[in-house]
């Protein structure tokens, strides 16, 4: 990664992050006349993990209430108590009836998995895309090379993402009996067993390798139209973001209701498709849905996946490329003190 000034794109006293920092003019200086012609091509691996923690942080924390409303709304059979008609409708009305903190249940287990999760996500992102663009494109950039770097990173982050998911989801329904996120792993692991935290694994990854793939070849793309230079610009980073994640959301709805299904083994809408015992793999949730809920099924929720995954995706890009940005500087602002 380097930092460079200028650009076209670029904010001023911008820093460029990628591609080469030699202009052929001898280099530039930032506003405090550092020189930072000699900078690495390629951030630490410490620098995108922390970069990406914090970013997985932040974009699900400020993101919760309204997961936890997408969470409800893809119920396929919901309690009357529990019918919801929009996202500001459903948050209104869980506030009201359930509890000002209610929005928030399951929080604390998703930042414990959000952290390690996207730091081991972006790490492997940035090191998979750089190893194969300079096989598939000598250096520059290869769509290809974005997507199947996007897919392996996500191989990572759902390991480690999946039993978080799991006791989130739980917690989140209506009317959950689990008060605490300690009761709901010991209450699942006790009568489910420890394979109940990956039931949905095959699922999730067959949800998120064409989202993530979608997701990173578009912000990708969008990068190479609004900031071509890749200088730290965060209007950029926000936009090329909310709008990745907005087409990925979007595609693969049909598979995030089935995952939620699966995760939360809803207890009245697989008594109503005569399933006994436990729900397991794909092709089964796809049927039931379907059975259900008919085509219409695969599509609930999708206006809060959508609502969910524009800002999400926004925050998520532009707090780690500001990390990325701030703590590369900081090491090559302490390299010139010795």
């Amino acid at each position: 990664m380097e930092l460079r000034c200028g650009g076209v794109g670029s904010q001023a006293g911008g820093r460029r992050m990628d591609g080469d920092s030699r202009d052929g003019g001898g280099g530039c200086k930032d506003a405090g006349s550092e020189d930072y012609e000699n900078l690495p091509t390629s951030a630490s691996l410490s620098t995108h993990m922390t970069a990406g923690a914090m970013a997985g942080i932040l974009e699900h924390s400020v993101m919760y209430p309204v997961d936890s409303v997408k969470t409800r709304m893809q119920s396929l059979n919901p309690d009357p108590k529990a019918h919801y008609t929009s996202v500001y409708g459903a948050l209104k009305k869980i506030i009201r009836t359930e509890g000002f903190w209610r929005p928030l249940r399951g929080l604390n287990v998703m930042i414990m998995g959000a952290g390690p999760a996207h730091a081991l996500y972006f790490a492997c992102y940035e090191n998979m895309k750089r190893t194969l663009n300079a096989v598939f494109h000598h250096q520059g950039n290869s769509h290809l090379a974005n997507g199947i770097a996007g897919s392996m990173a996500t191989l990572l982050h759902d390991a480690v993402m999946n039993p978080a998911e799991v006791v989130k989801q739980r917690m989140q329904m209506y009317n959950s009996p689990h008060r605490s996120a300690l009761s709901c792993v010991r209450n699942v692991w006790g009568t489910e067993g420890l394979g109940a935290f990956y039931r949905s694994y095959t699922t999730q990854l067959t949800m998120n390798i064409p989202f993530q793939s979608i997701h990173f070849i578009t912000y990708e793309f969008l990068q190479e139209q609004i900031n071509p230079y890749r200088g730290y610009n965060p209007q950029s980073h926000i936009i090329s973001g909310g709008l990745a994640g907005a087409l990925a959301a979007a595609a693969t709805t049909p598979l995030d209701v089935c995952k939620t299904l699966l995760n939360t083994q809803e207890n009245m809408a697989l008594s109503l498709a005569n399933v006994s015992g436990r729900l397991s793999g794909m092709a089964n949730a796809f049927r039931t849905v379907y059975q259900l809920n008919g085509l219409p099924g695969y599509f609930k929720g999708v206006q809060a996946r959508v609502i969910y995954q524009v800002p999400s995706t926004a925050i998520s890009w532009s707090v780690y490329e500001f990390f990325k940005y701030f703590l590369t500087k900081h090491k090559l602002e302490n390299r010139t003190l010795y």
